[in-house]
């Protein structure tokens, strides 16, 4: 069972994803901002519930923005290649990289901050940061150049640490929105210079003509509108590694810990505070893991003292989310139900979390209000 400081605590706060919508700023956005929920400048949150299918649609896809969404020639777009732990430099067109082997990896992006509006409505403790819902979350399918092709032919070196990936938003944090990432992580094959998403160019809005896609890790480290890549021999530490995307709180160092890695969630595809008529019911929702696959699916209608299996809908695919369904016979009155996903590996949503003071990584099952009429 739930303890009282967990999921099954419904604190004060909890009515926050009912709070009116904010008007979308459109100019800041190429895609059409009616389906979204909006958060100030540059943030529009998917409705999981508009969602039926294994992929998001691109005019449901999400946006985090640090800037407005930049409006690209592919003709006279460069990436730079440099860094002292490079042996030599490149500067690649955008046919340059349509001429090199390509790969395609199924993965979800998701925001370091989805969940974040629970701190507050589920655990009671409220943080800073966009109160992202449930729908920080997209899942495409993306086709690209392999970074580790691009390192190779830039003459990466033996003693290469990191590979910070630089946006060319000028007008984000640090003149162009940024992160670094191992050169393990880096090399992997996975690891994507996308310029594909669902099977056609990325849309302006995801990064065209270029972005980087790293499964499994945080959104932030999947840099839009790629224009630099530096290879360093030394770790590198900026703003988005030292004081954004860190863990701060009582339950960590002094200094913080840094965000890499999503955490297993799961969410029902219903609004926040779902109204349905009494009967049998189908309902979905949407779990992953960026350890492993998920492979079970749990539902709970008492706080977590019973539990319940859901249909994993999905075949197992590493960086991908699974669908899941659950058969409810619904009777009148309020109810809360919650989810908890399970991954190939045994890893589990938890019960509580540690606070954080910018709530990041919020994974412990939601108690999702439900009125039935």
């Amino acid at each position: 069972m739930l303890s009282a400081s967990g999921a099954g605590a419904m604190l004060p706060g909890c009515d926050i994803m009912d709070a009116p919508d904010r008007e979308p700023e459109a100019s800041a956005f190429f895609k059409d901002t009616a389906p979204f929920i909006a958060h100030g400048a540059g943030n529009l949150e998917a409705r999981l519930e508009n969602m039926g299918g294994f992929l998001t649609p691109v005019e449901q896809f999400f946006v985090r923005n640090n800037d407005v969404s930049l409006d690209l020639d592919a003709a006279s777009y460069r990436l730079e290649v440099a860094g002292d732990a490079a042996a030599s430099s490149l500067m690649l067109t955008y046919e340059d990289l349509h001429a090199m082997p390509h790969r395609t990896v199924f993965s979800i992006v998701e925001c370091a901050g989805n969940h974040r509006a629970f701190f507050g409505a589920v655990m009671g403790r409220p943080v800073r940061g966009t109160p992202w819902g449930t729908g920080a979350i997209g899942m495409a399918v993306w086709t690209g150049v392999p970074l580790t092709e691009v390192l190779r032919r830039a003459g990466v070196k033996d003693n290469a640490v990191d590979v910070h990936l630089i946006g060319l938003d000028t007008g984000a944090p640090e003149g162009g929105f940024r992160r670094p990432i191992p050169i393990a992580k880096a090399m992997d094959p996975d690891t994507l210079l996308a310029t594909h998403m669902n099977g056609a160019p990325l849309p302006r809005d995801h990064g065209y003509p270029v972005r980087a896609i790293v499964p499994g890790w945080v959104g932030s480290s999947n840099i839009k509108w790629l224009g630099r890549i530096e290879v360093s021999s030394e770790k590198v530490w900026g703003r988005n590694n030292t004081t954004s995307y860190v863990l701060v709180g009582d339950a960590y160092p002094e200094s913080g810990e840094v965000v890499i890695e999503q955490s297993i969630k799961s969410a029902l595809a219903l609004s926040w505070g779902a109204i349905l008529q009494a009967g049998r019911h189908r309902i979905r929702g949407y779990a992953h893991s960026p350890h492993a696959p998920i492979v079970a699916v749990q539902w709970s209608l008492d706080n977590g003292a019973t539990w319940r299996d859901a249909r994993v809908m999905d075949s197992a695919i590493r960086y991908a989310w699974e669908r899941f369904e659950i058969e409810w016979e619904a009777t009148p009155g309020e109810h809360r139900l919650m989810t908890r996903a399970t991954d190939r590996l045994g890893n589990t949503q938890p019960d509580t979390i540690p606070y954080n003071e910018k709530g990041y990584l919020f994974n412990v099952p939601l108690p999702h209000p439900i009125t039935v009429t």
